[in-house]
């Protein structure tokens, strides 16, 4: 039997990176997963890789566009009626921006705060009703080790993950009584979409000697940019874990996954 055979999951970032890793794993540990994500063409893939395991059965794909609150509510309502109700809600999906903090435009920084941080929130509140539904359920959010130690010409994004962080936080006091634990995952040097693109995000006067402490200590295989990186299906482990029983006694933290990056 596998630890989370009947298991009812909502994961949105789905089409790539981490989120897709985190589909395949819980499908592979017998979870029943809506995968979302805004790119129809990265869902398809997922979808071929599941089939490809013979998982495909318990996934649905489903287009939802975090930043959006309708998008959000029609999406979660339609995830919540296909699953048959809601144990975890998984949310992966956010964006990267890079740029001199002093030339980030507005429009930048509510786009960055929009997606990471209110689509977090978005999701988090229309999930709620079925999540509490059950005697117990799992918010997992994502953070990142931006939230905590400094990242060059990211502070927008640092500041968005932070607040995913403290929000985490208050969902976890409010909801223990009514059995939802909430935690944070904060990825550092783990490759993904938004890794593989810094590089073009990154100002072209950037001072690239301040990215010097962003490395792992742990030897790795793959590479981003020139500098080594951990496999998404690191992140993934941990997440299946949190929303299983093994990860029962464990709400309002950050367990943070980045090869001793920060060690």
């Amino acid at each position: 039997m596998n630890r989370l055979d009947d298991h009812r999951t909502l994961v949105t970032g789905a089409a790539s990176g981490i989120g897709r890793a985190t589909v395949l794993r819980l499908l592979a540990e017998g979870a029943t997963v809506v995968g979302a994500d805004i790119a129809a063409d990265g869902l398809a893939q997922v979808r071929e890789q599941a089939g490809e395991r013979g998982l495909a059965e318990r996934l649905t794909t489903l287009e939802i566009n975090i930043g959006d609150e309708d998008s959000v509510a029609a999406g979660v309502e339609s995830a919540v009626t296909s699953l048959g109700g809601l144990d975890s809600l998984v949310n992966a999906a956010g964006i990267l921006r890079a740029s001199h903090t002093d030339q980030t435009s507005l429009a930048q920084w509510n786009q960055i705060i929009g997606v990471n941080l209110t689509g977090t929130f978005l999701m988090v509140r229309a999930a709620l009703p079925a999540l509490l539904a059950n005697h117990r359920s799992t918010i997992v959010n994502f953070s990142s080790t931006s939230a905590a130690f400094a990242h060059p010409y990211m502070a927008a994004y640092a500041a968005s993950k932070g607040g995913i962080q403290s929000f985490t936080h208050a969902l976890a006091l409010e909801f223990a009584g009514k059995g939802l634990r909430a935690v944070c995952v904060a990825p550092g040097s783990i490759k993904s979409g938004i890794t593989d693109a810094t590089g073009g995000y990154v100002p072209a006067d950037a001072d690239w000697s301040l990215f010097a402490k962003l490395s792992p200590i742990l030897p790795t295989e793959l590479e981003s940019g020139g500098a080594g990186m951990g496999d998404p299906t690191a992140v993934a482990g941990v997440i299946a874990m949190l929303v299983s029983e093994d990860g029962a006694f464990i709400t309002g933290t950050e367990i943070r996954i980045d090869g001793g990056t920060h060690a």
